[in-house]
């Protein structure tokens, strides 16, 4: 403020304080009480009567830019929030009269990675939007305000959110909280509002910012997506390995699950949604979101004035025989695997696990016992493979003198090579066979214990949750591809592995790079493991140990120089035998290939 204006504003002050001096009116004096009460009134009595007059022309304005936003549904626009808490043995929820929608979701058997309670979503990460048009504006209903009111009907819990517009024209959002379970069921009824709402569907919103329950934060987000189930009976899922923004469009969706790795979040119709738009994307550098998951989906006018609009939410753990009661195909939220892995999965390793879990409560014996039975089973392959090997190894002299032959004829040596496998009576791949069937099961495993939510926050030994790594050292950097811990179960595993090799290189006839490559495999594994759960590199370590004693076993019973003897003995027996079909194709096929050379 410079000099000119100080000097200004002084004189102002000056001359509004001469003017009330010198020239204000005097005040009026009061007339008889008797006839003057109505219109006396003291200051105190002004101040109020003035505030009153304001806030009549406030609440004017207010309830004037109401109906402009509202419309139809402008005696919604305006209350008090409060909330509903309805807890059972699953779940505890607490519902709000603005939007009638949950704002908060607690599953109350389950606590996050820090102990605490397990909260799915809440008003901070969360929030719904139900959008209707009339007579021109798009209002979203789950603005407005509801009357609430809790009844009882049997064993569950009768929550309705009804918003009376008069004239028989009335919003109802209706709750069905069963005392057991994490099925919510709900409906959606627009009484009398028909003719009055412009656009023949609602837009249903769904946004959620999936809060991190587990401790390996990059885990969760290889394990988190939107998934969906259509009309056409067709599943679908955004990818869940994405670091990038991805996104979907359908038509006609039946239900959409915002799931995590160990829990899910679902809305089913009882008829079918509309169109489906969906979308996930990740924030790197938010460590408290797994996902921000997005749902657009458009409910049939028809459905919800007619009564038959009929929801249900999902709010629970992504366990295998809780899904199938949910909805058709719900259980493939679990990701089992393509098949065959899927069917091993399925068939073999659930119910076995599920069996073994109904008697011993220590899962890492658990694990030792699944291992020890599988392998039981696969013994008889185990065995053939291992004498497929032996007798390569028999034949390994006459096999390098075939090769030193030809030279550098790869064609004619490999045609010789065959013709002594005819000889003596082995098949060369009959040792691959036994092994590539049990690679199912291997990979199974892969699919299975990231996702059993079983072995969630369940010890063994040094690990305490057997379904993340087991760090028994955190580095002060990051190794690429490997991270910054070490896992000890993965240790082993890589070096049981190693030695498993090297037991099977006795028997083995591989040379050269293959040779060295199968020593390889294990380090590659052990840095692609390092951030997998430590039921899954417990599991491959036990096996490991399992198989290398099954070697040292079937070791002690076969005798070479017996197996020798009876090679030679096949020898004479096919020496003038012809040959099979598929020996006389893949003999002319090295032909071909061998005059294309030349």
């Amino acid at each position: 403020m410079d000099k000119n204006q100080a000097t200004g504003l002084v004189l102002i002050a000056l001359l509004v304080i001469l003017y009330f001096q010198f020239f204000a009116p005097d005040p009026v004096e009061p007339e008889n009480k008797e006839t003057t009460t109505e219109a006396t009134t003291t200051p105190e009595e002004d101040v109020k009567q003035t505030e009153t007059t304001i806030t009549a022309v406030d609440d004017s304005v207010l309830n004037e830019e109401i109906k402009q936003k509202y419309g139809i549904f402008a005696a919604g626009g305006q209350g008090e929030e409060s909330f509903t808490t309805i807890e059972t043995d699953y779940l505890k929820i607490d519902f709000s009269n603005k939007g009638g929608v949950p704002k908060n979701v607690i599953l109350t058997k389950f606590k996050n990675s820090s102990g605490g309670p397990l909260v799915l979503f809440n008003d901070s990460s969360n929030n719904f939007h139900l959008k209707a048009t009339a007579s021109g504006r798009q209002v979203d209903l789950h603005e407005l305000y509801y009357t609430a009111n809790k009844s009882q009907k049997g064993d569950s819990i009768l929550l309705s959110y009804a918003l009376n517009l008069g004239e028989g024209k009335s919003i109802e959002h209706i709750y069905t909280i069963p005392k057991t379970g994490y099925q919510v069921g709900y409906q959606l009824n627009l009484n009398g509002l028909k003719n009055y709402i412009t656009k023949d569907e609602l837009i249903y919103e769904w946004n959620d910012r999936m809060i991190a329950q587990e401790k390996d934060i990059e885990m969760s987000r290889r394990n988190s997506t939107i998934n969906f189930y259509t009309t056409d009976e067709d599943f679908d899922n955004l990818a869940e390995g994405s670091n990038s923004l991805e996104e979907a469009s359908v038509e006609g969706v039946k239900w959409v699950a915002l799931k995590q790795r160990f829990f899910i979040a679902a809305i089913v119709a009882d008829k079918s949604f509309g169109k489906g738009k969906f979308s996930t994307n990740i924030n790197p550098a938010d460590t408290n979101t797994v996902k921000d998951a997005k749902v657009r989906l458009t409910i049939p006018l028809e459905d919800v004035t007619s009564g038959t609009g009929n929801y249900k939410y999902f709010f629970g753990p992504n366990d295998y025989y809780l899904l199938d009661d949910v909805a058709d195909e719900f259980s493939r939220n679990l990701a089992l695997g393509w098949p065959p892995m899927k069917w091993v999965n399925k068939f073999v390793i659930i119910p076995l696990f599920d069996f073994l879990s109904s008697f011993i409560g220590n899962y890492g014996i658990i694990i030792i016992i699944m291992v020890l039975i599988i392998k039981l089973a696969l013994s008889p392959l185990s065995y053939k493979s291992y004498v497929s090997m032996a007798k390569m190894k028999v034949l390994k002299p006459e096999l390098d003198e075939i090769k030193e032959k030809h030279g550098e004829d790869m064609s004619k040596a490999q045609q010789e090579q065959m013709k002594l496998y005819q000889k003596v009576g082995v098949n060369p791949v009959s040792g691959c066979i036994p092994m590539l069937l049990q690679m199912p099961i291997l990979l199974a495993m892969f699919y299975f214990f990231p996702q059993s939510i079983e072995l969630r926050q369940e010890g063994f030994l040094w690990a305490n949750d057997l379904s993340t790594y087991d760090s028994i050292l955190n580095l002060p950097f990051t190794i690429p591809f490997y991270g910054d811990h070490v896992s000890l179960f993965v240790l082993l595993m890589t070096m049981s592995t190693i030695m498993m090799t090297y037991s099977q290189q006795q028997v083995s006839t591989v040379q050269g790079p293959m040779k060295a490559f199968s020593y390889m495999m294990p380090l590659i594994f052990m840095f692609v493991l390092n951030s997998y759960p430590a039921a899954l590199s417990f599991y491959y370590f036990v096996s490991n140990i399992v198989t290398f004693g099954q070697q040292t076993l079937i070791r002690k019973f076969i005798d070479e120089d017996k197996i020798k003897q009876i090679l030679e003995e096949n020898k004479k027996k096919n020496a003038n035998k012809k040959k099979s079909k598929f020996q006389q194709k893949l003999e002319d096929a090295m032909k071909a290939q061998d005059k294309k050379k030349k």
